[in-house]
């Protein structure tokens, strides 16, 4: 089984923060889903000849997710497109989680009516924060009063599975305005809930705000509080924190999608800058250039690179996403070398209460996801 993953770039304006391919460029909407639907009838038609012996339409799905960028900029006819496609392919029988991302402005009536005509059972919506400055800010165009009717058209559409995206550490933020925005998030009833700290990436106008001394950094200190008082609020309202940055109201509301990078399950990247991993060695990512892209494919010729993973990398890469989430990482799965190796170096880890160990099972423990990057980069080959 696998993921299939569609990058959609296009946005009406960029966000300040945002290091993601995307593309203001609009009016190349379908020429690129025309572009995307034939590098899928391309690529599985590979597959079937690789997998000729099997009675598989190509490689067998169990989650898809429209990612961006702004996957609701595209049209309804667009978005049926891709579907059409993707039934064609790959067939849509065995698909249990089909997620798109969703601007709070895009959901209109006539969007979340769209959705109930669409495989479509999960909406993962870039919320970011309740205040309106803030909002101004990153440059979001959506305001604080659009969320609670984007979720309220979004449910009367028929979607029970909502997931929203909160940002913490803004510039002159303090612990009272992070906690109303938690506040609010929670009163919105949404089945999962992902929270990251805003970062300044390099090449971003985030950045260069921060190079020029326009904005600072929120302290350090602040923002772990931030995380904690996130950790301890949802779990107090029964939320499973079952991913670094993630928290599902029960198991059954994971991301079952995402859950799929960070176990090691094979996925298919369609798309500008998508990436895509046959779940042992091999990589494969399409250039991050629409214009590339499309006349790659128009032209028979798509633009993308591949990459065989070395041991050290594998096990490297099994490190960090394992120990990312509750489960952690099973020594059990790990070559003797490796585990060895992973065993030493988690000792003072875990004498220090950075980490537990059970039946070979490592996992953070709570005041190891603090300073969970420099525990994993300890554990990892160099």
């Amino acid at each position: 089984m696998s993921a299939l993953y569609i990058h959609v770039p296009f946005c009406k304006s960029r966000c300040i923060y945002c290091d993601f391919y995307s593309t203001t460029g609009l009016e190349l909407r379908q020429r690129y889903v025309d572009a995307v639907c034939r590098e899928m009838e391309v690529r599985g038609t590979r597959c079937k000849v690789r997998d000729a012996r099997k009675d598989l339409r190509a490689e067998s799905i169990e989650t898809i997710y429209l990612g961006g960028g702004t996957p609701s900029q595209l049209t309804g006819d667009q978005l049926r497109q891709l579907f059409i496609y993707i039934n064609k392919v790959y067939g849509l029988e065995q698909v249990h989680e089909v997620t798109i991302e969703a601007n709070p402005d895009d959901v209109t009536e006539e969007f979340a009516k769209l959705l109930a005509e669409l495989p479509v059972n999960r909406v993962s919506m870039g919320v970011q924060t309740f205040d309106n400055e803030r909002l101004r800010f990153l440059r979001r165009r959506h305001t604080a009063e659009q969320i609670q009717v984007a979720i309220e058209r979004l449910r009367k559409g028929g979607i029970a599975n909502i997931s929203i995206d909160l940002m913490y550490g803004f510039p002159n933020e303090t612990l009272d305005d992070w906690h109303r925005d938690i506040e609010a998030a929670l009163r919105l009833d949404v089945e999962h809930l992902s929270a990251y700290a805003l970062m300044y990436e390099e090449g971003t106008p985030l950045y260069r705000l921060l190079e020029q001394g326009k904005v600072t950094e929120v302290d350090e200190e602040l923002s772990l509080k931030m995380y904690g008082d996130l950790i301890d609020r949802l779990t107090a309202e029964g939320f499973e924190h079952y991913e670094i940055s993630n928290f599902a109201k029960t198991a059954a509301y994971r991301s079952q999608h995402n859950s799929c990078y960070w176990n090691q399950t094979p996925y298919i990247g369609l798309g500008a800058a998508a990436h895509s991993y046959d779940g042992q060695r091999k990589r494969r990512w399409n250039c991050d250039d629409i214009n590339r892209y499309i006349e790659g494919i128009e032209n028979g010729k798509p633009q993308y690179e591949t990459e065989e993973l070395d041991d050290n990398t594998l096990y490297n890469e099994r490190v960090m996403t394992a120990l990312r989430t509750c489960e952690g990482l099973d020594l059990n799965t790990l070559t003797p070398p490796y585990a060895d190796h992973c065993r030493r170096q988690a000792q003072r880890f875990i004498y220090d209460g950075l980490l537990s160990r059970k039946n070979d099972q490592l996992r953070l423990t709570r005041r190891g996801l603090f300073v969970s990057n420099m525990v994993m980069s300890e554990l990892m080959m160099v």
